[in-house]
């Protein structure tokens, strides 16, 4: 019997991670252990007062049986006064949130709701590969849209073709931008929601980083500009140190939100209620927030002056736990990963490898490396060290 993949799964290509890993395992045979700024996954544990949450509601939620569907009615409110709380929106518990099972699940399925084959799906490059498979699953066709460094990473709207746009379904920002760092303003979401309101365009808002920011002033959620065919993905993950928990949510438009509800009922089970409740005590408290927002500007400084003391670009991010560092001139990604490796004994990934080409053929990931935040500080403070003595 021969087994055959879907062509769906055949047209995933595999991440090129192979040739770094070889020389990791080289240097692991050396007796030296990288430092891991390759997976956007917290060294730090889930603060106390959210593992205490969970625990105590183990034992209250021992007979609840399975959890909603789309979230239980007390995370949906916690929800809503938390956006509420952030940003001076007002939210339908009942009608315009639902749960999902973390970020990553979320953006991968929502696609189902609205994409027919062939309907297009604008997707900014670099960007979360989520966007691209959830199209792609769903039988959609991606458009890859440009994020120029030179005017702040935000969308070209001008550069998408008005036949293009006419057959467009959805669009995807994603604010604060992964991997670039940008935290796009009033205007820019303003410009964003006109244009797809204009072309008759379901925007979907990737607000997962909204917490990681470094500047006075936070980023704004396209919510509060409009509701009227814009949603937000939020998550717990990046906020909370959360990662392995999966919690998050949809919010916006009640049309769009009631449809997503209909894909989340026919695909899962819904987040587990116990973790639901340990999410309520995190939305209910910011000084956890606080305090990682701060370890992980003093890593970016950190690792950012030394980036620029190695004779490299400051590509400091205004957001995000994310480094999107420019390389030197004429340097792949992929060259400037394995020197750093090499050098430096730090692991990055590759800009090529969170970027797709753009219609002109060019990778706009191409010479750039990300470096997730994630590290100890002592780890941070020892990485930097090495990096100021690269030889590129």
């Amino acid at each position: 019997m021969e087994i055959v993949a879907s062509k769906r799964v055949q047209s995933i290509g595999a991440y090129a991670f192979a040739a770094v890993d070889e020389k990791v395992a080289e240097l692991k045979e050396k007796g030296i252990t990288p430092i891991d700024f390759g997976v956007g996954d917290y060294a730090e544990p889930t603060p106390v007062l959210i593992r205490e949450a969970a625990k105590k509601a183990i034992d209250e939620r021992a007979a609840y049986g399975y959890p909603s569907y789309i979230g239980a009615p007390e995370f949906r409110k916690a929800v809503a006064e938390w956006t509420k709380k952030r940003f001076g929106v007002t939210l339908d518990p009942a009608k315009e949130i639902a749960s999902t099972i973390g970020s990553k699940e979320g953006v991968f399925n929502f696609h189902e709701g609205f994409v027919d084959p062939g309907d297009i799906v604008l997707i900014p490059t670099p960007g979360y590969p989520p966007y691209k498979r959830g199209t792609l699953f769903a039988e959609g066709e991606s458009y890859f849209y440009r994020l120029d460094p030179n005017n702040g990473f935000v969308p070209d709207l001008d550069g998408i073709p008005a036949d293009v746009a006419k057959r467009a379904k959805m669009m995807w920002i994603c604010n604060p931008h992964s991997p670039t760092g940008a935290v796009y303003d009033a205007d820019t979401l303003k410009r964003v929601i006109d244009f797809c309101q204009k072309n008759e365009i379901i925007l979907c808002s990737d607000e997962a980083y909204s917490e990681m920011y470094y500047g006075d002033e936070k980023p704004h959620s396209v919510l509060e500009f409009s509701k009227d065919g814009v949603v937000g993905c939020f998550s717990m993950s990046k906020r909370s140190i959360m990662t392995g928990w999966r919690c998050g949510w949809y919010a916006g438009d009640e049309r769009i939100i009631s449809i997503f509800k209909k894909v989340k009922t026919n695909i899962d089970s819904g987040t587990p209620t116990f973790v639901q409740d340990a999410s309520v005590a995190a939305l209910a408290d910011e000084a956890h927030v606080d305090k990682l927002r701060i370890e992980t500007k003093q890593k970016r400084d950190l690792i950012c002056g030394a980036l620029v003391a190695a004779g490299l670009p400051d590509c400091a991010p205004a957001g995000t736990l994310y480094i999107w560092q420019k390389g030197p001139e004429g340097m792949s990604g992929v060259d400037f990963a394995t020197s750093l490796i090499e050098q430096a004994h730090c692991v990055v990934t590759p800009g090529e490898w969170l970027s797709d080409e753009l219609p002109d053929g060019t990778n706009p990931g191409a010479g750039y490396v990300r470096f997730a935040l994630v590290p100890s500080l002592a780890e941070c403070e020892d990485a930097a060290e090495r990096i100021k003595k690269l030889k590129l």
